[in-house]
């Protein structure tokens, strides 16, 4: 006679479920939210499945009875036309220019307020006005107050020492541009790295000038390689925001000698030319462009909290 034996039954863990009060604990605290998400679906994210829809289309606004659907020639069309492209590398130049120059402007002026002076606070404050000028006040200063030929800042200047008077719009037009947008970014930048500073390991830095670490070599070894992470940052979010910029180039310039970046180009498509499935797919790739740079910072924001979490 053989013994059966009977293996034990595996016991299932229990489906531990949360308690309806705890669900309900936590819709309560999502609710308020709820109106800001559906607003920001409403503005942002219909008007641009809206958009997309229409980059599709071959679509001139004075003749809608003819609109017909024409699959990606609008995108081959943006991507080969000669003017667009000049307009896709004006805004590369323009963008590379501005965040540059402000990046570099913005750490020579986090540097000088980092150090301990008399008034440091109303020098703040001041530096940081700029950036709080509407855009389009900034760009009507600039080419009024600044820029005219008769009676503008730059040259009453020139008068005064007995200069010349040119006309810095029509001479520098690109270059007028980037200086009232370099003028507005600065503080932007200069902020970012004015964090950087601040955050630094100042026993570090004593203990380099105990070793007889001379300023130059602090700013190289030290404090350069620290400040890395809040460069990109700045970079990447003034790239985002310089792509996009259009108030400066339409009041200062109107897109013209030359300095109609790809944001005007899609005003022209649209309000000028009534090409509305073409000025979209121009306008898409202006924010793929934008979603790809936002990404890298992003990432760099990331970094940077996981750096001060891991050092905290």
């Amino acid at each position: 006679m053989t013994a059966t034996t009977t293996a034990p039954l595996a016991t299932t863990p229990e489906r531990t479920t949360r308690p309806p009060s705890a669900r309900l604990r936590a819709w309560a605290t999502r609710a308020p939210l709820m109106p800001a998400l559906v607003f920001m679906i409403l503005v942002t994210q219909l008007p641009f499945v809206a958009t997309l829809v229409i980059s599709f289309f071959d679509w001139n606004s004075l003749y809608p009875d003819a609109r017909r659907f024409a699959g990606v020639d609008n995108y081959r069309e943006v991507l080969t036309d000669a003017d667009l492209r000049h307009s896709v590398w004006t805004t590369v130049l323009l963008t590379v220019g501005v965040v540059l120059a402000s990046l570099v402007i913005g750490l020579v002026l986090a540097l000088l307020l980092d150090r301990r002076f008399k008034g440091r606070g109303v020098v703040r404050t001041l530096l940081i006005a700029p950036f709080l000028v509407v855009p389009v006040a900034a760009a009507l200063l600039w080419k009024h107050v600044l820029y005219n030929p008769e009676y503008g800042l730059f040259n009453g200047l020139l008068h005064y020492v007995g200069g010349p008077q040119p006309d810095w719009i029509s001479r520098t037009p690109l270059l007028a541009v980037e200086a009232s947008l370099v003028w507005q970014w600065t503080p932007f930048m200069m902020l970012i790295l004015l964090a950087g500073l601040q955050s630094r390991d100042h026993e570090q830095i004593e203990a380099a000038r105990v070793d007889g670490a001379s300023d130059w070599q602090i700013f190289r070894h030290l404090t350069l390689p620290h400040l890395r992470r809040y460069l990109e940052l700045g970079a990447l979010l003034g790239s985002i925001y310089i792509v996009q910029n259009f108030d400066a180039v339409f009041t200062i310039t109107s897109g013209g000698l030359g300095t109609a970046n790809l944001p005007y180009t899609v005003y022209q498509s649209f309000y000028q030319a009534h090409e509305n499935g073409l000025a979209s797919a121009a306008g898409v790739l202006v924010v793929i462009g934008s979603i790809v740079i936002a990404t890298f910072a992003l990432r760099v924001v990331s970094s940077l909290f996981r750096e001060e979490v891991s050092r905290a």
